[in-house]
């Protein structure tokens, strides 16, 4: 196995351990302070600083990762990350409502600095394997990228189900210990495996050396924000809580999301087989990026349709629905991972992927937000209605995608 395969594996198997105790979190949150009575608006705000954070952490996070190495930026997410579960640990339940809320919009925080910080840094991580290895072209980043974001979904939906159960088993505290204690352990496999160095180049002198992107990197970012907005406008409070309040189990409810999600990374892994490919790696990759954007607009505004009118069964239809949305979700998202590895240069890939990130982090802000406000002011229909404007927008920025190799090199010049 040569070095560049070695250190994909190991960020890869380190991801899966901080996607696992992730997911696990957000099903804890939701579902203890759920049972605490907290509104549907007041569940979505416990997670925007957690959204918020990721925005600066890509940009720094992507900057430091250049300047001192994707390797120790790893290791700082996973050391942020055991510390918001700590933080987190520490919550009383003799604290006031406002108290409380406002602890874990700190330890959420906290956590979203840390998954930020490790996402930038891991999928920085597979640009510079990749281009360490010999004899590797566009096609296998394609499949390396959509082999590493579709499994870590998958382990994702994993850690839902997980924090159903560990919430059921161990309580509140007890889980988020039992959490910190595994990624202690993948902590040390990080330290003692991947070499401290690897990705370290000369970060940019200025915010505006940072900021200033080629064209491709740009329209691709403003896609993502819509995107991911698109999505958590209706994950995040809005399905829960109408799948719960038509007589749907917690863990009927958890299932669902976590079927959801391992589905959505296992198409993710299967993207390479389900797009073309070209020679250049993007003549064919644009077209589809822009074609299933389309395609993807046009469910959730079906779904609002079928919710208008109150159709027979309608839980069954907004379950379908959102499995239709999740295929065409996950092909357009692992063909957006491949395309920002293909933008970026290879010398300061981690900048490049911080900052697509970031807009990554934008739009799960906005959708998390919208999650709350949308679905408190006209149910599950205006949710929808929400994510298919999203969509539109989104499919209008892959408009602006370059095509041609040329052009993507000359503006990164």
């Amino acid at each position: 196995m040569s070095s560049a395969v070695r250190n994909y594996a190991i960020v890869t198997a380190a991801y899966w351990g901080f996607t696992l105790t992730d997911g696990a979190l957000r099903m804890l949150v939701l579902l203890h302070f759920y049972k605490l009575g907290y509104s549907p608006f007041t569940l979505a705000f416990l997670f925007l600083l957690y959204e918020a954070a990721g925005v600066l952490a890509n940009l720094i996070g992507g900057w430091l990762a250049t300047r001192f190495g994707i390797a120790r930026m790893l290791t700082v997410g996973l050391v942020t990350q055991i510390g918001g579960f700590t933080l987190l640990s520490l919550l009383d339940p003799a604290w006031t409502a406002t108290m409380s809320v406002a602890w874990v919009v700190l330890s959420q925080g906290v956590c979203g600095v840390a998954k930020d910080l490790t996402k930038t840094a891991s999928k920085s991580a597979i640009k510079i394997t990749q281009a360490a290895a010999k004899n590797q072209g566009s096609g296998q980043l394609f499949k390396w990228v959509a082999w590493f974001t579709g499994s870590k979904n998958a382990m994702k939906g994993f850690g839902f189900f997980l924090g159903g159960l560990l919430l059921q088993t161990l309580g509140f505290k007890g889980s988020l210990w039992t959490m910190a204690g595994l990624l202690a352990l993948v902590l040390v496999g990080v330290v003692f495996s991947l070499p401290p160095m690897m990705g370290k180049s000369k970060a940019s002198k200025s915010a505006k050396e940072l900021f200033a992107k080629n064209p491709g990197i740009n329209a691709l970012a403003a896609a993502r924000v819509a995107l991911f907005g698109a999505r958590d406008v209706w994950f995040v409070v809005g399905v829960p809580v109408f799948l719960y309040s038509v007589g749907w189990t917690f863990t009927m409810v958890g299932g669902f999301l976590a079927a959801w999600t391992i589905g959505y990374g296992l198409v993710q892994a299967l993207a390479p087989q389900i797009v073309k490919r070209s020679v250049d790696g993007l003549s064919r990759e644009v077209p589809a990026a822009r074609w299933w954007s389309a395609v993807l607009a046009m469910i959730p505004a079906a779904i609002a349709v079928a919710v208008w009118a109150q159709v027979p069964h309608l839980q069954w239809w907004v379950v379908g629905g959102l499995s239709a949305f999740g295929f065409a979700f996950a092909v357009n998202s692992s063909v957006h991972s491949y395309l920002i590895l293909a933008y970026a240069g290879s010398e300061k890939a981690a900048e490049d992927v911080g900052f697509y990130y970031a807009a990554n982090a934008l739009g799960r802000f906005c959708g998390t937000l919208l999650s709350g406000l949308l679905y408190q002011w006209g149910g599950l229909m205006v949710a929808l209605i929400g994510s298919a404007a999203m969509l539109l927008v989104c499919w209008f920025m892959t408009l602006r995608l370059p095509v041609s190799r040329s052009v993507v090199d000359k503006g990164a010049a």
